[in-house]
């Protein structure tokens, strides 16, 4: 090991647990603290503001001028009175993180002195340029205008000393160039077309909210041997590498003991994120050494998306306070699990019923059904679409890599309920729908343990979209990703679904047939055609790749393709009837993706190269400079077997060589790649020809690892990088 390198692994192993003390006991008394909430709201603002407020939120009624400027003024107060001295319009461009441009408090009194104000004007409406955001060509650098417009459905909160105001982020000329405006959109479509659907079954139905529950997997690194990999520092993965001996194949790391420097990051997080507001509830090792996992509980979408973006900015603050990186790349190390980030995704009425659950009478089961099947028949729709909506640069390491949903969109349902809509499918009347209880089992010999239910259906880690009691799992969704894209995807295929779906029924209603008659009817039809994207099994086989294909299903693995499914035909027509992004602003989205992927396979390509040239060569020319030097010596001093050494001296004359082509190849493909102008022709070069030359030079990089001397290798190693003490 390299003197430099020993140093910072001693350093590393060395850390002790950073200390955290929460000044106050329970979570109850600090939770949700740096955030202007209810109690809040209640305590600041007039009552007759605080109602209006309420109308907004609850029922989007609009805001007056006048009522943004008592608001404004209560929020001044509040943050204020909790040491904010800034405010920001806080948003989330199409870079996937969040943005933000603080503004202070103070402003000349025209006395020589300061003021404190924050207008509703300030409030509502701001115009934070930020022109060098992707756009997709629909802002010039030269045209900056662009606007930020407060949500008020997601609450306000303070982060240091600023106070930040969840914002859309529009062009001057109207369109979304953010993941909320579309979210928001989304969210008002679903609730639209499901609660039409609801209808049929309650009258009393006003609202249907969307719910999100996230797991948020990643990896903690130590932040001095994190320094000494450039690949980590710029591409988030390691590029090159042997792996360990020993990694995750005894699964002794997964719900294993939570090593102390981690559950000091862990806990200084969670009361980092509880004063926030944000619900995080369950902690735990995953699968890869390193790796870890943590969830909220389930929240209505658009916050529960806020306070994933807000945790992932914490995440990064906090790990370094503690000497750690965080790792969010989906497959930051080669051999070991990647990092996803599950999508549990629900409807719920505003009459406290869960719309994915069934029900105890036939008209909640028929209902539950109902909004299954369309769920089923959006997804059968849309399974290209939903891929596309997952996949990056970044993900396409792990989607199919035999650890995490393969690259085929299906949907699991389990043993009861595929028999229930096979039952349906094949009836020809409308008699009602059952579902047994939750059976009940006792262990046999184990007297004290008590009896335990077990759910109607089993889980499928394998299945991309899986039905999980009450809700849907979309496994599929990478660690780094804005959950908002795949919530986006999701509810505007769903509100499409659920549209036809009322229009079919109503056209057999006016038509002379019975309600229910109608809606069985519909229902028969669709669990026919959406029988294809059904699928129980392991969704890792060959067996399953060859079937999708036979059954229609998108199998399409190339990164650039697949994003070709937001323009195709009917994407269009859903996102524009739902009125959820317009043709243009699809067009710009996956404009932005092709160009966002050719930038991180560019960057990857040139720190792959210089490390191979600059870290790597130099250190094994040196050592095979150091065999030379052997090799002669034996041979002055005659008798001495020196063919091992020359051996080896091939060996890494071969290995060199064969990095310097693979090298000087991937510059030539990269350099060619660059004068395409057309940015999915380019995207598509960046794959098929710069992007698959990767493995190769990483392939030789790793086995000189294998040769060369551990004193002299640069640098830090998997079993290094992998084992927090």
């Amino acid at each position: 090991m390299s003197l430099l390198r020993f140093k910072m692994v001693d350093a590393a192993i060395n850390h002790t647990a950073v200390e955290v003390k929460a000044p106050k006991n329970r979570p109850s008394e600090y939770f949700g603290e740096q955030v202007f909430g209810h109690d809040q709201m209640r305590r600041y603002l007039s009552k007759a503001d605080y109602r209006a407020l309420m109308e907004t939120m609850e029922h989007g009624r609009p805001l007056t001028r006048e009522l943004a400027d008592g608001i404004a003024a209560g929020m001044k107060q509040w943050a204020l009175e909790h040491g904010a001295d800034h405010y920001t319009h806080w948003f989330q461009p199409l870079t996937g993180g969040t943005a933000e441009k603080h503004d202070s408090f103070a402003e000349p009194d025209g006395r020589g002195g300061v003021l404190e104000e924050f207008s509703g004007k300030l409030l509502v409406q701001q115009e934070p340029d930020a022109s060098s955001f992707p756009s997709g060509g629909i802002r010039n650098t030269f045209e900056a205008r662009g606007y930020s417009a407060w949500d008020p459905t997601s609450p306000a909160f303070i982060v240091d000393t600023t106070l930040c105001i969840p914002t859309i982020f529009i062009a001057y000329t109207g369109e979304a160039l953010d993941y909320k405006t579309p979210l928001l959109r989304s969210l008002e479509a679903v609730d639209q077309a499901a609660t039409a659907v609801c209808h049929y079954f309650d009258k009393s139905i006003e609202r249907v909210f969307t719910y999100l529950g996230w797991e948020q997997e990643y990896f903690l690194v130590d932040e001095g041997l994190w320094a000494l990999r450039p690949d980590l520092m710029l591409t988030g993965r390691t590029l090159i590498g042997h792996e360990s001996a020993k990694n995750q194949q005894l699964e002794d790391h997964y719900f294993g003991a939570i090593p102390a420097r981690v559950m000091a990051f862990m806990r200084e997080l969670e009361y980092e994120s509880l004063k926030l507001g944000i619900p995080v509830k369950t902690r735990h090792n995953e699968v890869a050494p390193n790796q870890f996992e943590l969830a909220p509980v389930f929240e209505r979408a658009n916050q529960a998306n806020d306070h994933n973006q807000l945790l992932m900015t914490l995440m990064e603050k906090i790990a370094r306070r503690h000497h750690f990186r965080v790792l969010l790349h989906e497959k930051p190390f080669k051999g070991i699990n990647g990092s996803g980030k599950h999508n549990n995704w629900s409807l719920g009425t505003d009459t406290g019923v869960n719309l994915f659950s069934p029900g105890k009478g036939a008209s909640e089961n028929l209902q539950f059904v109902t909004f299954l099947i369309n769920a089923i028949s959006a997804v059968h729709r849309n399974n290209g679409l939903l891929k596309a909506a997952v996949m990056s640069a970044t993900n396409a390491h792990r989607l199919g890599a035999g650890e995490a949903p393969p690259a085929i969109i299906s949907t699991f349902l389990g043993e009861q309920l595929t028999a229930v809509l096979d039952k349906l499918e094949k009836s020809h009347g409308d008699s009602a729908i059952r579902f047994d209880a939750k059976n009940i089992f006792r262990m046999s010999g184990i007297a004290p343990i008590p009896s335990l239910l077990r759910d109607n259906t089993d889980r499928n880690r394998t299945s991309p979209f899986a039905f999980t009691g009450n809700r849907f799992e979309f496994r599929a969704v990478g660690a780094s990703d804005n959950c908002a894209e795949a919530m986006i995807i999701l509810n505007t295929a769903m509100a499409y679904e659920l549209r036809r779906f009322k229009e079919a029924v109503d056209e057999k209603i006016e038509a002379g047939m019975k309600k229910e008659k109608a809606i069985y009817e519909e229902l028969r039809r669709m669990i026919r055609e959406s029988k294809p994207i059904r699928f129980d099994g392991n969704g890792y086989s060959e067996a399953w790749r060859e079937e999708a294909a036979r059954r229609g299903l998108d199998c399409e693995s190339s990164t650039p393709l697949v994003f070709d499914r937001y323009l195709d035909p009917l994407t269009l027509e859903i996102f524009s009837e739902m009125g959820v992004l317009s043709p243009v602003e699809l067009e710009a989205r996956t404009e932005v993706k092709w160009e966002t992927y050719t930038k991180k396979v560019q960057i990857e390509g040139r720190v792959l190269g210089d490390i191979a040239m600059n870290h790597i060569l130099p250190i094994a020319s040196k050592y095979e400079a150091m065999l030379l030097d052997k090799v002669y010596k034996m041979q002055q001093i005659g008798g001495l077997d020196a063919g091992p050494d020359i051996d080896l001296i091939k060996r890494i004359q071969h290995h060199a060589s064969a990095i310097q082509e693979g090298v000087s190849e991937l510059i030539e493909a990269r350099k060619e790649a660059n004068r395409i102008e057309n940015v999915r022709l380019k995207a598509i070069a960046y794959h098929d020809n710069v992007a698959s030359l990767f493995d190769e030079i990483r392939r030789h990089v790793d086995k000189l690892e294998e040769i060369v001397d551990d004193q002299m290798w640069p640098l830090p190693k998997y079993r290094e990088l992998l084992f927090l003490r």
